[in-house]
C-alpha cells in the first residue's frame, strides 16, 4: 500500500500555544499501518517538559478564552465541522491507514465526530442560568455556569476522530482551554483534526497537543500541576482509576468513559431478522474493537441454534483485507498484541467447550487480522465472558429465562451499553429497567449518536459525553447572592 498523500502533508510535531513544535527531547516515534505493518510516519514524542510548556500555555489563555462571546466559540466549531466534512475522504484515508479501519466505515465515522462539533456549535449558545428569591423574599440568588478551567483530554486509539472531537467539541463550547494527548497508536488522525480547529479560527493556546509514548509522565505532570481544573479520559477501567486518584489530590473535575462488557439479549418472541443485523451492527462496527461493542450474546434457548446460524452465514459473507481496499469490510485489529489477546480468549473458549461455527483462526499473511468468528455453546466461566473481546468475535451464550439472563448480563462490575431484542413491549421496558447498564440499545445495535448522552456506571465510569449533558461537564455553577431591595 502506498502512503496516503494525506498523511505525507501531515504536520508531525507537537502543537503547543499556537506552534508545531519538536519534543524538547528531539525524539519521535514510529506509526506503523497495522494492514501492512509499514511505517507510515514519525511522529514527535513529547515528554514532561513539553506538556508542563502545553498546560502553562493553555492556562495563561484560560480567561480570555473564557471571556470569548459564545456565538464566536459556537462558530468556530460551526467552520470546524464544515471543514471536517469537506475532507472526510482524506481524514479518513489516514484512519484506515494508521489504525486498519475500512475506508467507508472510517469515513462515516468522520461525518459522526463531526456531528459533536455541530451539536456543541448549537450548545454554546445556550448555557443557560437562573435566578429566584430566597424563600424569605430577602436575597435574590442569581445561578450562572461559567467554564471549569484548563481541561486535560486523553483519547483511545479505537475511534480516533470521534473520540476527539467528543471532548473537544464542548470544552471549546463550554470556553475552556485544554491539553491534549492522543493514542500513540493512532496520532495521525488527531493531528489532522488539530489542523482543522487551527483553520477554522481556534486561538493560539486553547488546544495543545502532545503525542507520546509515555503517558504517564506526560499525563501525571498535568494532574500533578494543580493548572488543570478537569479530565476527560477515554481508555481502560484500570488507568481510569488511576487519575481518578491523582484527580483526588487536586480536587479535579473527572469524567470517565472506561471498560465495557456489553450483553446483547434476544428473546425467543424477537424478531430475528432484526437481532442478526443489531448483532452485526453491535458486534462488528470497527472489527469489534469499541466499548459497546456486543461482548456477550445471549440467546434464548430455543432460538439460539438458528440465531448463532444466522450470524455465522454473515460473518462467512464479510471480506477480510487492507481497509484501503475496494470492498473491504473487515480490516486489521489495531496491533500485534490485539491480535494475540483475540487468539488467547477464543482457544480459552473453545478448551472450555465452545463450539467454533465459523473463523477461529488468522489468516496467513502479513498484518493483524482475525477472521470473523462465532462460537456457540460458551461456558460461563470462559474468560470471554469477564474480558472485552475487542475483536470480531461472537460468543453466543443460551439461556432459558427472563431472570436467569437478567442475573447474567449484569454478573460484570463492568456496565457501559447493553442491548435488548424483543417484540414485547412489557418485557421490553421490564428488561431494559433491569440491566444494570447506562445506554441500552431496544432493537437496534447502536446506541449512539452525538445528541445523546453516551456513557456508563459502575466501574465503565463517571459523567456523559454528548447531548445536552455533555457540556455541563465542562461548567461550574457559581451563585451570586444579593439582598432584595426594599
Amino acid at each position: 500500500m502506498t502512503t496516503p498523500t494525506a498523511v505525507t502533508k501531515l504536520n508531525t510535531d507537537l502543537f503547543i500555544d499556537g506552534t508545531w513544535v519538536p519534543a524538547q527531547s528531539g525524539k519521535t516515534f514510529e506509526v506503523i499501518n497495522p494492514a501492512t505493518e509499514e511505517v507510515l510516519a514519525s511522529v514527535a514524542d513529547g515528554g514532561a517538559e513539553d506538556a508542563r510548556a502545553a498546560l502553562d500555555a493553555a492556562a495563561a489563555k484560560q480567561q480570555a478564552w473564557a471571556a470569548t462571546a459564545p456565538r464566536e466559540r459556537g462558530e468556530i466549531l460551526r467552520r470546524a465541522y464544515e471543514l471536517l466534512i469537506e475532507r472526510a475522504d482524506d481524514i479518513a484515508a489516514i484512519m484506515t491507514a494508521e489504525m486498519g479501519k475500512p475506508l467507508a466505515e472510517a469515513k462515516g465515522e468522520v461525518v459522526y465526530g463531526a456531528e459533536f462539533f455541530r451539536w456543541f456549535s448549537e450548545e454554546a449558545v445556550r448555557i443557560s442560568g437562573d435566578q429566584t428569591l430566597s424563600p424569605d423574599g430577602k436575597t435574590r440568588f442569581l445561578v450562572q455556569r461559567q467554564p471549569v478551567g484548563p481541561c486535560v483530554l486523553v483519547t483511545p486509539w479505537n475511534f480516533p476522530l470521534a473520540m476527539g472531537t467528543r471532548k473537544i467539541g464542548p470544552a471549546v463550547a463550554a470556553g475552556c482551554t485544554m491539553v491534549f494527548k492522543p493514542a500513540d497508536l493512532t496520532p495521525l488522525t488527531s493531528l489532522a483534526l488539530v489542523e482543522v480547529l487551527v483553520e477554522a479560527g481556534l486561538p493560539e493556546g486553547v488546544l495543545n497537543v502532545v503525542n507520546t509514548t509515555d503517558p504517564g509522565s506526560v499525563v501525571t505532570a498535568w494532574m500533578e500541576s494543580g493548572k488543570a481544573r478537569k479530565v476527560s479520559f477515554t481508555g481502560s477501567t484500570a488507568v481510569g482509576k488511576h487519575l481518578l486518584g491523582q484527580a483526588a489530590q487536586n480536587v479535579m473535575r473527572a469524567s470517565m468513559e472506561l471498560g465495557g462488557n456489553a450483553p446483547f439479549i434476544v428473546f425467543d418472541d424477537a424478531d430475528l431478522d432484526v437481532a442478526v443485523e443489531g448483532a452485526m451492527a453491535a458486534k462488528m462496527r470497527n472489527m469489534g474493537e469499541a466499548c459497546v461493542a456486543a461482548n456477550r450474546i445471549y440467546a434464548q434457548a430455543g432460538i439460539a441454534e438458528e440465531f448463532s446460524r444466522r450470524v455465522a452465514e454473515r460473518m462467512q459473507q464479510l471480506k477480510v483485507g487492507d481497509g484501503s481496499a475496494e470492498g473491504t469490510q473487515v480490516g486489521p485489529l489495531v496491533e500485534r498484541k490485539a491480535l494475540d489477546k483475540v487468539e488467547t480468549l477464543v482457544t480459552d473458549a473453545i478448551d472450555k467447550g465452545a463450539k467454533v461455527i465459523t473463523g477461529g483462526d488468522r489468516p496467513e499473511g502479513k498484518g493483524f487480522f482475525y477472521n470473523p468468528t462465532v462460537l456457540s455453546g460458551v461456558s460461563k466461566d470462559a474468560e470471554l465472558m469477564e474480558t472485552e473481546i475487542f475483536g470480531p468475535v461472537a460468543a453466543v451464550i443460551p439461556f432459558e429465562t427472563e431472570d436467569e439472563v437478567i442475573t447474567m448480563a449484569n454478573a460484570t462490575p463492568y456496565g457501559l451499553a447493553g442491548y435488548l431484542f424483543t417484540t414485547d413491549v412489557a418485557r421490553a421496558f421490564r428488561v431494559s429497567d433491569a440491566m444494570e447498564v447506562g445506554m441500552v440499545g431496544l432493537n437496534t445495535g447502536m446506541v449512539s449518536n452525538p445528541s445523546a448522552p453516551f456513557g456508563g456506571i459502575k466501574q465503565s465510569g463517571l459523567g456523559r459525553e454528548g447531548g445536552k449533558e455533555g457540556i455541563e461537564e465542562f461548567l461550574e455553577v457559581k451563585l451570586l447572592a444579593m439582598p432584595q431591595p426594599g
